[in-house]
């Protein structure tokens, strides 16, 4: 059956301005790091992408590396939008990244010249696309120049291979040199994308800061904590949780009881406010005005259209504040 999204998509979804640039993105936007790969359903995969167009989503994040295994979740995209999307490419924001291991030899990670342009090339094949609206460089490169990496963003952008670029992974003092390097080539960095959330509050020290002053937007990932923020672990580990099922990221260990009691009272806060944990978590980040999109990942259609219920209300007031930094600290 042909896919037709729904005409009231963009009724519901807030958009925000990224940085100083004239683009806007989706509050929350689908990461495809999970459950996009060869590995995966592929028809839940394809309703996955058609739910979160269907409800405004427009920002759909990817990276060479994500399926598993590598590279499929790009492949997956590309037969998606092929087979639903044709006529929608232009209403799409489509990011991709570079800069973990993809392929054997010492060209195929981190952040060469020689490496960026053979990985974007192959993420446009695998996608059946022209361009990328974002590409990042996904980490930074202890070993190659700044310089290096930020004038082969720039030449993606000059190539028409990418209409924006972005950085991810790096700490305020890098971000500063990427920007300034960036800004001084004629292409500014349009975002940056940190690991960010309740239980992981480094971006406060500084980055968030930098990214107001240069006009740099902000789309935090791993927002609920690999899934520590959400109801989930508030009565013990469930048989299908990540903990318990892959345990790669998320291990037992890190559910120490002091991080079960802080659930639980962030918990408590969440209920007074109407809300969730994970909606709570989400709409806590986009509190702040600097943040222009938050990614989410799904497994099932229906956790995408629970994510949105935090956009209902993002408003804090001082006193729950105070008291969620009092259990966080």
């Amino acid at each position: 059956m042909t896919y037709k999204p729904s005409e009231a998509r963009y009724q519901n979804m807030q958009y925000r301005r990224c940085g100083r640039s004239g683009l806007k993105l989706s509050a929350m936007s689908l990461g495809l790091w999970h459950n996009f790969g060869y590995v995966n359903n592929f028809e839940n995969s394809r309703n996955l992408i058609r739910t979160a167009f269907n409800n405004g989503i427009t920002h759909f994040d990817l990276a060479n590396n994500y399926g598993p295994p590598p590279g499929s979740a790009e492949e997956n995209f590309g037969k998606i939008l092929n087979m639903d999307f044709q006529g929608y490419r232009d209403e799409m924001i489509i990011s991709s990244k570079a800069g973990y291991t993809m392929w054997d030899g010492p060209y195929g990670d981190w952040g060469s010249k020689k490496y960026l342009v053979s990985s974007l090339d192959q993420s446009l094949k695998r996608m059946g696309l022209d361009y990328v609206d974002i590409f990042y460089h996904h980490r930074p490169d202890p070993d190659t120049p700044l310089e290096e990496t930020m004038a082969t963003l720039d030449l993606m952008v000059r190539q028409g291979k990418a209409l924006y670029v972005g950085i991810s992974n790096y700490r305020p003092a890098e971000a500063a040199e990427a920007f300034q390097i960036l800004k001084d080539l004629g292409t500014p960095c349009l975002i940056h994308q940190p690991k960010y959330s309740m239980f992981e509050r480094w971006v406060e020290e500084g980055l968030l800061d930098l990214l107001g002053q240069q006009g740099v937007g902000c789309i935090p990932f791993s927002p609920l904590a690999q899934g520590l923020l959400t109801d989930k672990y508030l009565h013990g580990i469930p048989a299908d949780s990540r903990v318990a099922t892959s345990g790669v990221f998320l291990k037992e260990s890190h559910l120490t009881p002091e991080k079960l009691d802080q659930i639980a009272q962030l918990n408590v806060i969440a209920q007074q406010r109407g809300q969730k944990l994970a909606h709570m978590a989400l709409s806590w980040i986009l509190k702040d005005e600097r943040i222009t999109s938050v990614l989410i990942g799904a497994s099932k259609p229906e956790q995408i259209t629970d994510s949105l219920q935090a956009l209902d209300n993002i408003n804090f007031s001082a006193e729950e504040l105070e008291a969620i930094n009092k259990i966080l600290s």
